[in-house]
């Protein structure tokens, strides 16, 4: 990492002139879990997240938050190949770890470690407090997979990282033995996204939610699925107003958690956090289950795959009615977790509805990968200059409808009328995603 960085001007082959040092004169800085962040960017659980390397290159990308690849006590699965379809709005098969439990909890050791290597070497010339970062777990499916034996000594081994710490702290090179001795990290995450995928029964998710509070002290974040907007809204807004030909199966809303039934849960288990001391709050968006091939489309994914899943730009439609909703049920205090179609051109925009962290996926495997990161900061600094704001807060009170407004009203205001607009944006219908 040091030599390719010496020798070549990059970091695992991203140029160097793609890293993000620091916001400048703004501070972007954020609250997650009572830890602060640098920025509200992170990747999300995805195949970029799931190695040493890849959590290196989002932190020189500028991302301050990870969600770091969710893991499952099912970690040695037979993966179709290909498994991922980038040539338009972005659908994939590959559900799960492609590392055993073991080799993820080094491998985030590991990228927790680099991430402080480079942090504490001078060698980025980070702007000062740019190197505050925080990880998130991301577990799932089932009860009985998060008590399993496995996925426990995973998750204790998250809390208290130190004897794998030690040992690799030895592997330091000679050059560099004067960071041998750095205090590394053990205790690599104390916030936990549960991954409830499709069809996990509500009571299922809160029985989930109250094991990883009561046995493992956990803030939890709960992903939830874009069907909670039920199947005559999602098929009137992808199919309708946005013209893609996905095809949504019946089953993927027969089997999944209701809107009532979110709603119900959520204002339980925010109540229960409360109480123990702890944070809570929700993720929006998993991906949405459509058919394989899709309609007037050549199949890229393996035949054998009857459904696939969806993300990208229709997703971002789907997964922003959501946020209104729970914007307009729960309020601006609500915690809110995005990943559904974000880039650079609407970064800003997401930021300015409060949501943190924003996570990304199917942008960072599209070509220059984690320098695409740098575009989002651009942008962002642009609209902050442009309405005078220096924080993430003056942003968005700067961006709402209503002048008096406070920050959990302009959180709400701004939702809704986004979500709105995005109802109206080309962008992203069918033919601007096509091949």
């Amino acid at each position: 990492m040091f030599r390719e960085l010496a020798q070549n001007g990059s970091i695992f082959d991203l140029p160097e002139r793609r890293f993000v040092r620091g916001p400048g004169a703004r501070d972007l800085s954020v609250r997650f879990h009572g830890h602060a962040a640098a920025t509200p960017l992170g990747p999300a659980a995805g195949p970029q997240s799931q190695l040493a390397q890849n959590l290196v290159l989002g932190f020189l990308g500028g991302a301050r938050i990870f969600e770091l690849k969710t893991v499952q006590v099912q970690d040695r699965l037979k993966i179709p190949r290909p498994c991922i379809d980038m040539r338009t709005a972005g659908y994939n098969v590959e559900w799960s770890q492609e590392l055993t439990l073991e080799q993820s909890l080094a491998e985030y050791v590991k990228g927790s470690m680099l991430i402080e290597l480079l942090a504490a070497s001078g060698v980025l010339g980070l702007a000062p407090g740019f190197e505050r970062y925080v990880f998130d777990v991301s577990a799932g499916y089932d009860l009985a997979g998060i008590q399993s034996e496995r996925v426990q000594a995973f998750l204790h081994g998250m809390r208290n990282a130190g004897p794998i710490v030690d040992r690799l702290r030895r592997e330091i090179p000679e050059p560099w033995r004067r960071l041998r001795d750095l205090d590394f990290r053990t205790d690599l995450a104390d916030s936990l996204t549960l991954s409830t995928f499709h069809g996990c029964p509500p009571e299922e998710i809160e029985r989930m939610i109250e094991w990883l509070q009561a046995e493992h002290g956990f803030h939890c974040i709960v992903k939830l699925n874009p069907t909670l907007l039920g199947a005559t809204e999602v098929r009137r807004i992808l199919n309708g107003v946005l013209g893609h030909a996905d095809r949504v199966p019946d089953l993927a809303f027969e089997r999944d958690t209701r809107w009532e039934h979110a709603v119900d849960f959520t204002g339980r288990l925010r109540d229960r956090a409360a109480s123990l001391g702890l944070g809570f709050g929700v993720k929006l968006t998993n991906t949405l289950i459509v058919e394989n091939p899709v309609p007037g489309e050549s199949r890229f994914l393996p035949a054998g795959e009857a459904q696939m899943y969806l993300s990208g730009p229709p997703l971002h439609v789907l997964a922003m009615q959501l946020v209104a909703r729970f914007r307009e049920t729960f309020g601006g205090a609500l915690p809110i977790t995005f990943s559904a179609g974000i880039d650079q051109r609407n970064f800003a925009d997401a930021v300015a509805l409060g949501l943190c962290p924003v996570t990304v996926c199917s942008d960072l495997l599209r070509p220059k990968g984690y320098g695409r990161m740098q575009g989002y900061f651009a942008e962002l600094d642009r609209r902050m200059e442009a309405v005078g704001a220096r924080t993430i807060d003056e942003w968005i009170l700067a961006t709402t409808s209503d002048a008096g407004a406070d920050l959990e009203a302009a959180r709400v205001d701004n939702s809704r009328r986004y979500a709105a607009r995005l109802l109206e944006d080309p962008r992203y219908r069918r033919e601007a995603n096509a091949k």
